[in-house]
């Protein structure tokens, strides 16, 4: 049977002004979806409301729309998942073998907090499976607690989106949070890399985190080795 892998998106097309978009980052979906299913894995796509999940404008201009992109956004059949993604309770988790949060900025106002986005997470987790994040999708895993009442990034080495990276990209006073030092008070073993927007990847048994949007083909890959 296929190896089979969740993908979680956002709904949230805006920062907290509506006149300021933002939304999934586009290569961070893109480059695992192309990875998982070069290997053969099955995938869906899920977010907290379902339906469509708007693109960061940022992410479909050059540089950061590759030749990967851009055949995705010229695919109408592969453009379709992402504006009709599954809602949290159509999911059954035991189906899944990894769960895999894509990043962008509209993250960080419905990750956190969704109750169905939480539910699946803990479910596969606790059923062997990997858990995964790029860039701002380890928001997903801030609150996110297992059945015993503890939180899993709870003594765990993982990376994100860090907050010199939120600087150096003009984002700093847009954002809700700071999501590394949110992480550290979470007592996550937050890292990052030496230098800004390169790849970095921690594993941490079946945890998976890449930092930013240059690390969702490493991220992805080491998801695939775990599975």
């Amino acid at each position: 049977m296929a190896k089979r892998v969740l993908h979680f998106v956002t709904n949230v097309g805006h920062y907290a002004d509506p006149s300021q978009p933002t939304g999934l980052w586009l290569s961070e979906f893109v480059h695992a979806y192309d990875i998982f299913e070069a290997k053969g894995f099955a995938q869906r796509v899920v977010s907290p409301k379902g339906g469509v999940a708007p693109l960061e404008p940022r992410s479909l201009k050059w540089p950061n729309a590759d030749a990967s992109a851009k055949r995705w956004l010229a695919d109408k059949t592969r453009h379709t998942m992402i504006e009709q993604t599954a809602r949290p309770d159509e999911i059954d988790a035991a189906e899944f073998d990894a769960i895999y949060f894509t990043g962008g900025h509209g993250v960080m106002f419905d990750f956190p907090d969704d109750p169905g986005l939480q539910r699946l997470t803990r479910e596969i987790h606790e059923r062997g499976g990997v858990v995964s994040s790029v860039c701002h999708g380890y928001c997903g895993l801030l609150n996110t607690k297992l059945s015993d009442g503890t939180l899993l990034v709870s003594g765990r080495r993982l990376t994100g989106y860090s907050w010199v990276e939120e600087i150096l990209a003009g984002v700093d006073k847009k954002v809700p949070y700071n999501s590394e030092q949110e992480m550290k008070q979470r007592g996550a073993l937050y890292e990052k890399a030496l230098l800004p927007f390169v790849s970095n990847v921690v594993v941490d048994g079946r945890l998976v985190t890449g930092q930013n949007p240059g690390s969702a083909k490493a991220t992805a890959e080491q998801v695939a080795a775990l599975i």
